[in-house]
C-alpha cells in the first residue's frame, strides 16, 4: 500500500498536496464536530426521585440479604413446578416475540449508526457510440465509434459537526437496551403467571377433595336424620335441610372443576403446547414449601426491577433525540469525493494519463422550513418529558409493589394462622354434634350450623394457603426475581 502510494504522489504531485490540505481540514473538522456533539447532547433531566431509606411494610434487612435468585421458584421445592418454569422460559411465545423485537431494534441502531462513517462505492461501466455517417450537406461517410472504459471510487460522508447523527445513532443503541429489558419484562411477568396459575391449580384440587369430603359428612349426616325419622324421633323438615346441605355442596364442585381445567390449560398456553399435550400432576398446596422473601434495600430496586431499567433506557433515547433535533438547526456538512480511471482502450485504462479525480465540499443551512425542525424540536423535548415522569411514577410504583406485597405477606401469614384455629375448633363442634345427633340427645339446628361452619371453614383454609403463595410469587415480582441486573449494549460504540 505504501508503494501504491508513493507512486500516485510521483505521479499526481499537485493532486497530493490538494488531497493532503483536504485531509487536514478534514481531520480539524472531526474534532471540533466531536467536541461540539458533547456540548449539543447533555440534556439529561434530573428525576429528582426521592428514594426511601426502608419500606414502611419492612425493617431495614441486614446487609448480607441478597435480592432474590435467578431460580427463585426453586424455593417452593416443586419439581413439576421448576419444570413448568423451565420449560416456560425456552418455549413461550411472548418471551420469544420481544426476542424478536429486540433484535429488530439492533438491527435499527446499526441502520442508524451507519450514518458515522462516510460510504464508499465503486463502480465500472464500457459505453459504445457510434456517430451517424449522413451531413447536414448530404455528404457521407463511414461514421465513428467510440469505446470508452471507466472504473472509479466514489466516497461521501457528513461531518457530524453538531453531533446530529451521533445522537440519532445514540438514539437508536438506546432503544434496543430498552428492547432488551421489555423482554426481562416479559420474562419476569410469564414466569410469575406460571407459578400463580400453579398454586391455582393445587388450590382448586384441594378445593374439591375438601367439597368431596364435605359431601360425604353432609351425606352421613343425611343418614342419621333418616334413621331418626324412622325411629320417629325426627320429621321430614330435618330431612329436607340436610338434603339441602348436600345439594349445595355438590353444586360447589363444578365451579372448582372448571378453575382446575382452566388453569391447567394457561400453563398449556404459557408452554406453547395445546391443551390436550400437557398432563399437570399437581398435589396439594401443603406440600408446597414457603420460602423467606428479603426485600433488601429500595435503592436496589433502580438496577433489580427490569421496567425500571427500560424507562431509563427510553429516556436516554429521547434525550439523544432532542440532541438530534436541535442539532438540526445547523449547518449540514458534505463531503464527496470521486476518483479512477477512464480511457478509450482497455489496454491503457490503468495509465497515469488516465487517471481523474474530484473533490467537493457542501455546506447546507436550513432558512424556511415552516416551522418543520422547530416543531420536531418542541415535540421530542415534550416526549423527553413525558418519558421523565414515566420513569418517575414506574419508581414510585415499584416502591409501592414492594410495600404492598410485604404488607400482604403479613397479613396472608396471619390470616391463615387464624383461619387453622377456626378449621381445628369447627372440626371439634362438628364431631361433637354428629356424636350427639346418634346419640339423640343434639338439636337438628346445631347440627346444621356445625357442618355448614365446618364446610365453610375448610375451604377458606385452602384459599388462605393459596392468597400466602400468591403473595409471595408478587413480592418476587415487585423486587424483580428472576432478572439478572446487567446492561447489554446491542451494538458497538461508534
Amino acid at each position: 500500500m505504501e508503494a501504491v502510494a508513493e507512486g500516485w504522489r510521483a505521479r499526481f504531485p499537485g493532486a497530493s498536496r490538494r488531497v493532503s490540505r483536504f485531509a487536514r481540514s478534514v481531520a480539524v473538522l472531526g474534532l471540533v464536530a466531536s467536541s461540539a456533539g458533547c456540548i449539543l447532547t447533555k440534556d439529561l433531566p434530573d428525576p429528582a426521585l426521592d428514594i426511601p431509606e426502608g419500606y414502611k411494610a419492612a425493617r431495614l434487612t441486614k446487609p448480607q440479604d441478597a435480592p432474590p435468585t435467578l431460580d427463585w421458584w426453586r424455593g417452593f421445592r416443586s419439581r413439576e413446578l421448576t419444570t413448568l418454569m423451565e420449560e416456560a422460559q425456552t418455549v413461550n411465545l411472548d418471551i420469544a416475540a420481544a426476542t424478536a423485537r429486540f433484535l429488530q431494534a439492533d438491527a435499527q441502531a446499526r441502520i442508524a449508526g451507519a450514518a458515522l462513517l462516510p460510504t464508499l462505492s465503486g463502480s465500472g461501466s464500457e459505453s459504445y457510440s457510434r456517430t451517424s455517417g449522413s451531413s447536414s450537406s448530404g455528404l457521407t461517410n463511414g461514421g465513428r465509434e467510440v469505446v470508452n472504459y471507466q472504473a472509479s471510487l466514489s466516497a461521501s460522508y457528513e461531518l457530524d459537526f453538531w453531533g446530529k447523527n451521533r445522537d440519532a445513532a445514540q438514539a437508536a443503541e438506546e432503544t434496543a437496551v430498552a428492547n432488551r429489558f421489555d423482554r426481562d419484562v416479559i420474562a419476569l411477568t410469564t414466569l410469575t403467571t406460571v407459578a400463580n396459575a400453579y398454586f391455582q391449580v393445587l388450590a382448586a384440587q384441594d378445593r374439591i377433595r375438601t367439597a368431596e369430603r364435605n359431601i360425604a359428612s353432609a351425606v352421613r349426616i343425611l343418614n342419621a336424620i333418616k334413621e331418626r325419622l324412622q325411629a320417629g324421633t325426627g320429621n321430614d323438615l330435618d330431612v329436607a335441610q340436610q338434603e339441602t346441605v348436600v345439594a349445595n355442596q355438590r353444586a360447589l364442585v363444578p365451579p372448582l372443576r372448571q378453575t382446575l381445567d382452566q388453569n391447567i390449560n394457561a400453563l398449556a398456553t404459557l408452554g406453547s403446547r395445546p391443551p390436550e399435550s400437557v398432563r399437570v400432576i399437581g398435589g396439594t398446596l401443603n406440600q408446597i414449601v414457603s420460602p423467606r422473601v428479603t426485600p433488601g434495600l429500595p435503592s436496589e430496586l433502580l438496577t433489580q426491577r427490569p421496567d425500571i431499567r427500560r424507562q431509563e433506557a427510553q429516556l436516554a433515547s429521547a434525550t439523544a433525540n432532542v440532541g438530534n433535533a436541535r442539532a438540526q438547526f445547523f449547518p449540514s456538512i458534505q463531503l464527496t469525493g470521486q476518483g479512477g480511471y477512464q480511457s478509450s482502450a482497455l489496454a491503457s485504462l490503468f495509465q497515469p494519463q488516465a487517471a481523474f479525480f474530484s473533490m467537493v465540499g457542501s455546506l447546507t443551512q436550513p432558512i424556511f422550513d415552516g416551522g418543520r425542525i422547530l416543531g420536531n424540536f418542541e415535540f421530542t423535548k415534550a416526549r423527553q418529558d413525558e418519558l421523565l415522569q414515566t420513569y418517575r411514577k414506574t419508581v414510585v410504583q415499584a416502591f409501592a409493589d414492594v410495600d404492598n406485597a410485604l404488607m400482604s405477606i403479613r397479613q396472608t401469614t396471619e390470616r391463615l394462622r387464624l383461619q387453622r384455629e377456626v378449621v381445628a375448633s369447627s372440626r371439634r363442634a362438628f364431631q361433637l354434634s354428629e356424636q350427639q345427633l346418634r346419640a339423640g340427645t343434639a338439636d337438628i339446628v346445631t347440627v346444621l350450623n356445625t357442618q355448614l361452619t365446618l364446610f365453610q371453614a375448610e375451604d377458606s383454609l385452602s384459599q388462605a394457603q393459596l392468597a400466602r403463595l400468591l403473595a409471595i410469587v408478587s413480592l418476587y415480582q415487585a423486587l424483580g426475581g428472576g432478572w439478572e441486573p446487567r446492561m447489554e449494549r446491542p451494538v458497538d460504540a461508534l
